[in-house]
């Protein structure tokens, strides 16, 4: 007897999630049923936010020379990627850059900074740019700066960020197969630390780094456990220059799709995003990711580029879902 995904799919809806014999089971569960899933799993989207695509504009606001060594980043320590190096820019830049993303309707202005956590006067320039964004734009604020501080989580709380972006990468398990400079609990921490300032949670992580479909599930469960308002799931791109450069991430679109789709019905009521190596990964099937995710990056992300405004607008609409995009 087959998955009844009907069935997972009400209970999800209902507040219940599937256990993890289950949730393996959809993870290997036939590509014959792939539209049998997704049929069910758009059910599920559907119901906690409708035909909304939310629009995602991501700056690299400092680059390059990260001491961490995490295996799967062309910024670390470990990383002979050519990339661009550069400290963090301006605040008069970060603003220039929010007011585009302002001008082309994304719904969220992301910032992020390479390296193992921002310094004082780091923190201190971008709380004055968060101040600026704030006073010119209504956009929402998100931040990826590495591991924080109470206290830092506290100031750019008060300067007006909105939300923390860090994400726990894979499961507590595989972690040390992928970073050794830091731990899955140093994450675990910071989320917690932002949490108590008051700061929204955007966390999620990285699949195709060799895990196995119980670190997958182990990663989503976790994932729950924070209860964040947003889950990036990234599908990892082996970087030249990067330990991962020849790395076979074993991943298909098929299983891309059923990685998605066990996030939304472990997660269903968070937004959740198909982010980094989606365009690479998905292939032709793309558009098939909205029937899960509700979220996407446009423009680009750290160091590798994205889709651009105008395809991504095209292909929202001709899913016939919706979102603010104006190119």
């Amino acid at each position: 007897m087959g998955i009844n995904y009907y069935h997972l799919a009400q209970r999800a809806i209902d507040g219940h999630v599937p256990d993890t014999a289950e949730c393996l089971e959809l993870l290997n569960c036939p590509d014959e049923d792939m539209f049998l899933l997704l049929d069910q799993v758009y059910r599920v989207r559907q119901q906690y936010f409708g035909k909304h695509v939310h629009i995602q504009v991501l700056k690299n606001a400092k680059s390059g020379n990260c001491q961490e060594d995490c295996r799967y980043c062309s910024q670390s320590s470990v990383s002979s990627a050519e990339i661009e190096h550069y400290p963090l820019i301006s605040p008069e830049i970060l603003l220039e850059d929010a007011l585009q993303a302002a001008r082309i309707g994304a719904d969220r202005f992301c910032i992020s900074t390479g390296g193992r956590s921002a310094g004082i006067m780091e923190v201190d320039r971008l709380c004055e740019a968060i101040i600026r964004i704030k006073k010119e734009t209504d956009l929402p604020l998100c931040a990826t700066l590495g591991l924080i501080t109470a206290s830092q989580a506290g100031q750019l709380k008060a300067a007006g960020l909105d939300r923390i972006n860090h994400n726990l990468n894979t499961s507590r398990r595989y972690y040390p197969q992928i970073c050794t400079t830091h731990s899955f609990q140093d994450r675990m921490d910071t989320i917690i630390r932002c949490k108590n300032a008051g700061l929204e949670i955007c966390s999620g992580g990285i699949v195709g780094q060799g895990e196995t479909p119980e670190d997958i599930v182990d990663l989503l469960f976790a994932l729950r456990e924070i209860q964040p308002q947003s889950i990036p799931l990234n599908f990892l791109v082996p970087i030249s220059g990067t330990p991962f450069e020849n790395f076979d991430t074993g991943l298909t679109p098929y299983k891309c799709l059923k990685i998605l789709s066990l996030a939304r019905l472990i997660n269903p009521r968070c937004e959740l995003r198909t982010a980094g190596g989606w365009e690479y990964h998905f292939r032709e099937l793309k558009p098939l990711a909205f029937l899960a995710a509700d979220s996407i990056f446009v423009n680009g992300y750290l160091t590798t580029p994205g889709s651009s405004i105008n395809r991504v607008s095209q292909m929202i609409t001709d899913m016939g879902m919706e979102c603010t995009l104006s190119n």
